[in-house]
């Protein structure tokens, strides 16, 4: 007689331990699709970002010279020659105003809204929601009927346009590196019996120091920029150079966009330079910025 053998039944748990063995096949296969997807994004966003920093170079490099960086623009629009010195001497100014008035707000904000909580840090946050969808032509508009209309034209009214365009960003950027900071490191302060103000200070925001620093020259390169705010505030001033933000300031965004919608080609020719100089200058504060955090956090330690 013939013995049979019958195979014992599979158990629940052994189902569940071969169920991801049948499916690793599959799921390798999505992982390395999914990673070829995002490789692709990646590499399609670099090139484009090289494409334009590239063309901008090349036809920047050959009007760009000394005479550029020291030079006003000549009086005729179609000579050639001439340079954007009051164009960029008053985005610094106008900007670096601008980033003294958005930036401790900002931050401060962040803070309210990340650490303390409550009704005015909701209303904060809705606020700041609100801001990032408000098109800059209207922040310039507002600043025109409060500011303008009162005082007059000035490299102040720019800076405070600016500074309402560089509110949110700073705002948003700051609160999303405080919430990355480990909530272990708050409780450790706190049981030490340190302060909260102090735990802030001291704690956390030295630990997000380098995203905040990110996001706020991220927010420089956005208001670096504008032009529509500065249209309806500082509105330019082309014939010489001027440093009292109480006048009337020329910055290279107004200049480039004046100079790129006329039809002469020497004025077309100041404007691509203008372009390289502002790309230079968002390129050498952001990384003077990240060596002094660098450098800060080292020493700090």
């Amino acid at each position: 007689m013939t013995d049979t053998i019958v195979a014992a039944p599979i158990t629940r748990r052994q189902q569940i331990v071969q169920a991801p063995i049948r499916h690793r096949g599959r799921r390798r296969v999505v992982d390395a699709t999914m990673t070829g997807i995002l490789a692709a994004v990646m590499i399609a966003c670099v090139a484009v970002l090289l494409w334009v920093l590239g063309y901008v170079a090349s036809i920047g490099l050959q009007f760009l010279g000394p005479e550029f960086l020291t030079q006003t623009p000549p009086g005729n629009p179609a000579d050639a020659g001439g340079g954007f010195v009051n164009g960029i001497i008053g985005s610094v100014e106008i900007v670096g105003i601008a980033t003294a008035i958005a930036v401790p707000l900002g931050m401060s904000a962040a803070v309210l809204i990340v650490e303390y909580g409550g009704r005015l840090a909701r209303w904060v946050s809705f606020l700041t929601d609100v801001l990032v969808g408000v098109p800059t032509i209207v922040t310039g508009a507002f600043v025109y009927a409060i500011w303008v209309t009162q005082f007059g034209f000035s490299g102040l009214a720019g800076a405070v346009a600016l500074a309402l365009v560089m509110l949110p960003l700073v705002i948003r950027s700051t609160a999303e590196m405080l919430r990355l900071v480990p909530a272990e490191l708050r409780e450790a302060s706190l049981a030490l019996g340190v302060t909260k103000a102090r735990t802030i200070t001291s704690i956390v925001l030295p630990t997000a120091r380098t995203g905040v620093i990110t996001g706020v020259m991220l927010a420089v390169a956005r208001a670096m920029g504008e032009t529509a705010p500065l249209l309806l505030t500082a509105l330019g001033n082309d014939l010489f150079t001027e440093v009292n933000p109480t006048h009337r300031m020329s910055t290279l965004s107004l200049q480039i966009f004046g100079s790129a919608i006329t039809g002469y080609k020497a004025a077309q020719a100041r404007a691509w330079a203008g372009a390289l100089t502002l790309i230079a200058i968002v390129l050498i504060a952001t990384i003077v910025a990240r060596l002094a955090s660098r450098r800060t956090f080292t020493s700090g330690r």
